[in-house]
């Protein structure tokens, strides 16, 4: 587990010379084998954080305890991991009874906080899904908890780990466009995976915080990762228009709805093998319908969203996602003193590709450790220079290999440096939410948001 000095200097010799980044490690206080107690056993839980981490890391680690209110899903969930462990209906019971080194939280979003304070406050490093909570109360009483505790609590952000973000981290980093200046980013979910938040408790605000928060922390993150400062301010411009009350129909789910023939995003759930195990067979116990009319009228959440961020290094920001893409993919653009660097993923009119947009989500979301045999490209354009062409080799499945990265780092070799800083704790945690959370109070008020003013952190220029 143990990396010499030899290999270490080996690992990182590809790296210019100039590179510097923050130091930071996942290393836990550990017996033997790593004792692990999940709590929440929705998708993310059963399969990123369950099944193979007992398939990949079973040797080093093993399940102590499995948590969820639906009592039908976690006897499901059990036998799809393949966790030999006693099941809990009380979190508390289950970490006073089986002492895990590590908790990993990955319930609905609004609820994180309970898990994370109270695992902190047991005396277990914890380990949450994103976003770290839904709202600035909650992300205080986070804070506060941490700076109690002598415990880890580890953001599981796996996006900073693909090869691809990290060969942009590294560009920016060595000042190969000298320094940035401002960025524009902008992220397309398409008609099958942007739909799908508009269906589940992601479309209700009190759950999901909004997209501001559920989806739009992985890309605060990695901006935030990238441009290796902090927000200062937001401004932000968001609206319901397509889903929720705008739609021309609507019905109680997909199963019972009278416009099956007529609606474009019909989508039935039984014939959908892992969502119907794992969620509409068990529904009876806890009412949660996977399926729900994504033009529903309670959503209440956006569906048009646009930021503009100020960080504390002056650099600024121009941010939008759009939820109901014909594709699926993203553009960024860092625009420095010296050049511009323009990347993208998954555009369809700058590659070829066989996978159908609604096969899209679902093969990111695979844990196949398959690698595709094509690049996408990076291109670094100097001032008064011809721009150069970087072809970075790819992965579609686990989120362009980011996944099994960030597995490897937290459970295979902890106590490695990581030379590109992609651990990520607790204030990396709350920044991304921060912008979120800041974007919803700029458009309910109208005004410009100060980041310092929702929590006791204070925006740093550089991060640390």
């Amino acid at each position: 587990m143990n990396t010499t000095r030899r290999k270490f200097i080996n690992s990182i010799g590809m790296l210019a010379a100039s590179t510097a980044f923050p130091i930071s490690t996942f290393a836990f206080s550990k017996t033997s084998k790593l004792k692990v107690a999940l709590i929440g056993t929705g998708i993310r839980g059963t399969t990123f954080w369950g099944k193979r981490l007992v398939d990949e890391y079973g040797e080093i680690l093993e399940f102590v305890g499995l948590s969820d209110i639906n009592s039908s899903r976690l006897k499901y969930a059990k036998n799809y991991i393949g966790a030999d462990c006693p099941l809990f209906a009380d979190f508390e019971e289950m970490v006073n009874m089986t002492k895990p080194d590590l908790i990993i939280v990955t319930t609905k979003d609004s609820t994180h906080h309970q898990y994370i304070i109270k695992g902190l406050e047991m005396g277990c490093d914890v380990l949450t899904e994103k976003p770290l909570t839904t709202d600035e109360t909650k992300c205080q009483a986070i804070i506060d908890a941490e700076k109690k505790s002598n415990k880890k609590l580890i953001v599981g952000f796996n996006y900073r780990w693909s090869p691809y973000a990290t060969k942009i981290k590294e560009l920016l980093a060595n000042k190969t466009i000298g320094d940035l200046v401002s960025v524009d980013f902008h992220w397309y979910l398409n008609t099958y995976h942007g739909a799908s938040y508009f269906r589940r408790w992601h479309g209700e605000i009190e759950s999901s915080g909004s997209l501001w928060v559920h989806k739009s922390t992985h890309h605060f993150d990695l901006l935030n990762w990238w441009i290796n400062s902090e927000p200062n301010q937001v401004f932000a411009y968001g609206d319901l228009e397509y889903y929720g009350k705008n739609g021309p129909q609507r019905g109680t789910n997909c199963r019972s709805c009278d416009h099956k023939t007529t609606c474009e995003f019909y989508w039935d759930i039984t014939k959908d093998e892992s969502s119907k195990k794992l969620y509409a067979d068990h529904e009876h116990e806890d009412g949660y319908i996977r399926d729900n009319c994504l033009f529903r009228e309670n959503i209440d959440i956006y569906d048009k969203m646009s930021a503009q961020v100020k960080y504390a290094d002056n650099t600024v920001l121009n941010y939008s996602l759009t939820t109901y893409s014909p594709f699926e993919g993203w553009r960024v653009a860092f625009n420095g003193t010296k050049g511009r660097i323009e990347a993208s993923q998954d555009i369809p009119y700058h590659s070829i590709t066989s996978v159908d947009e609604a096969e899209k989500h679902v093969l990111e979301m695979a844990q196949n450790n398959k690698e595709e045999l094509n690049h996408e490209s990076i291109i670094v354009h100097k001032l008064w220079e011809k721009h150069e062409v970087i072809n970075v080799p790819m992965e579609k499945s686990g989120h362009g290999g980011g996944d099994k990265r960030l597995h490897d780092k937290i459970f295979v070799n902890p106590e490695t440096t990581d030379p590109y800083g992609r651990t990520a704790g607790i204030r990396d945690g709350a920044m991304s939410i921060l912008i979120g959370i800041g974007a919803r109070r700029s458009i309910e008020s109208g005004k410009a948001i100060n980041i310092g003013d929702l929590t006791d952190l204070i925006p740093k220029k550089v991060r640390s």
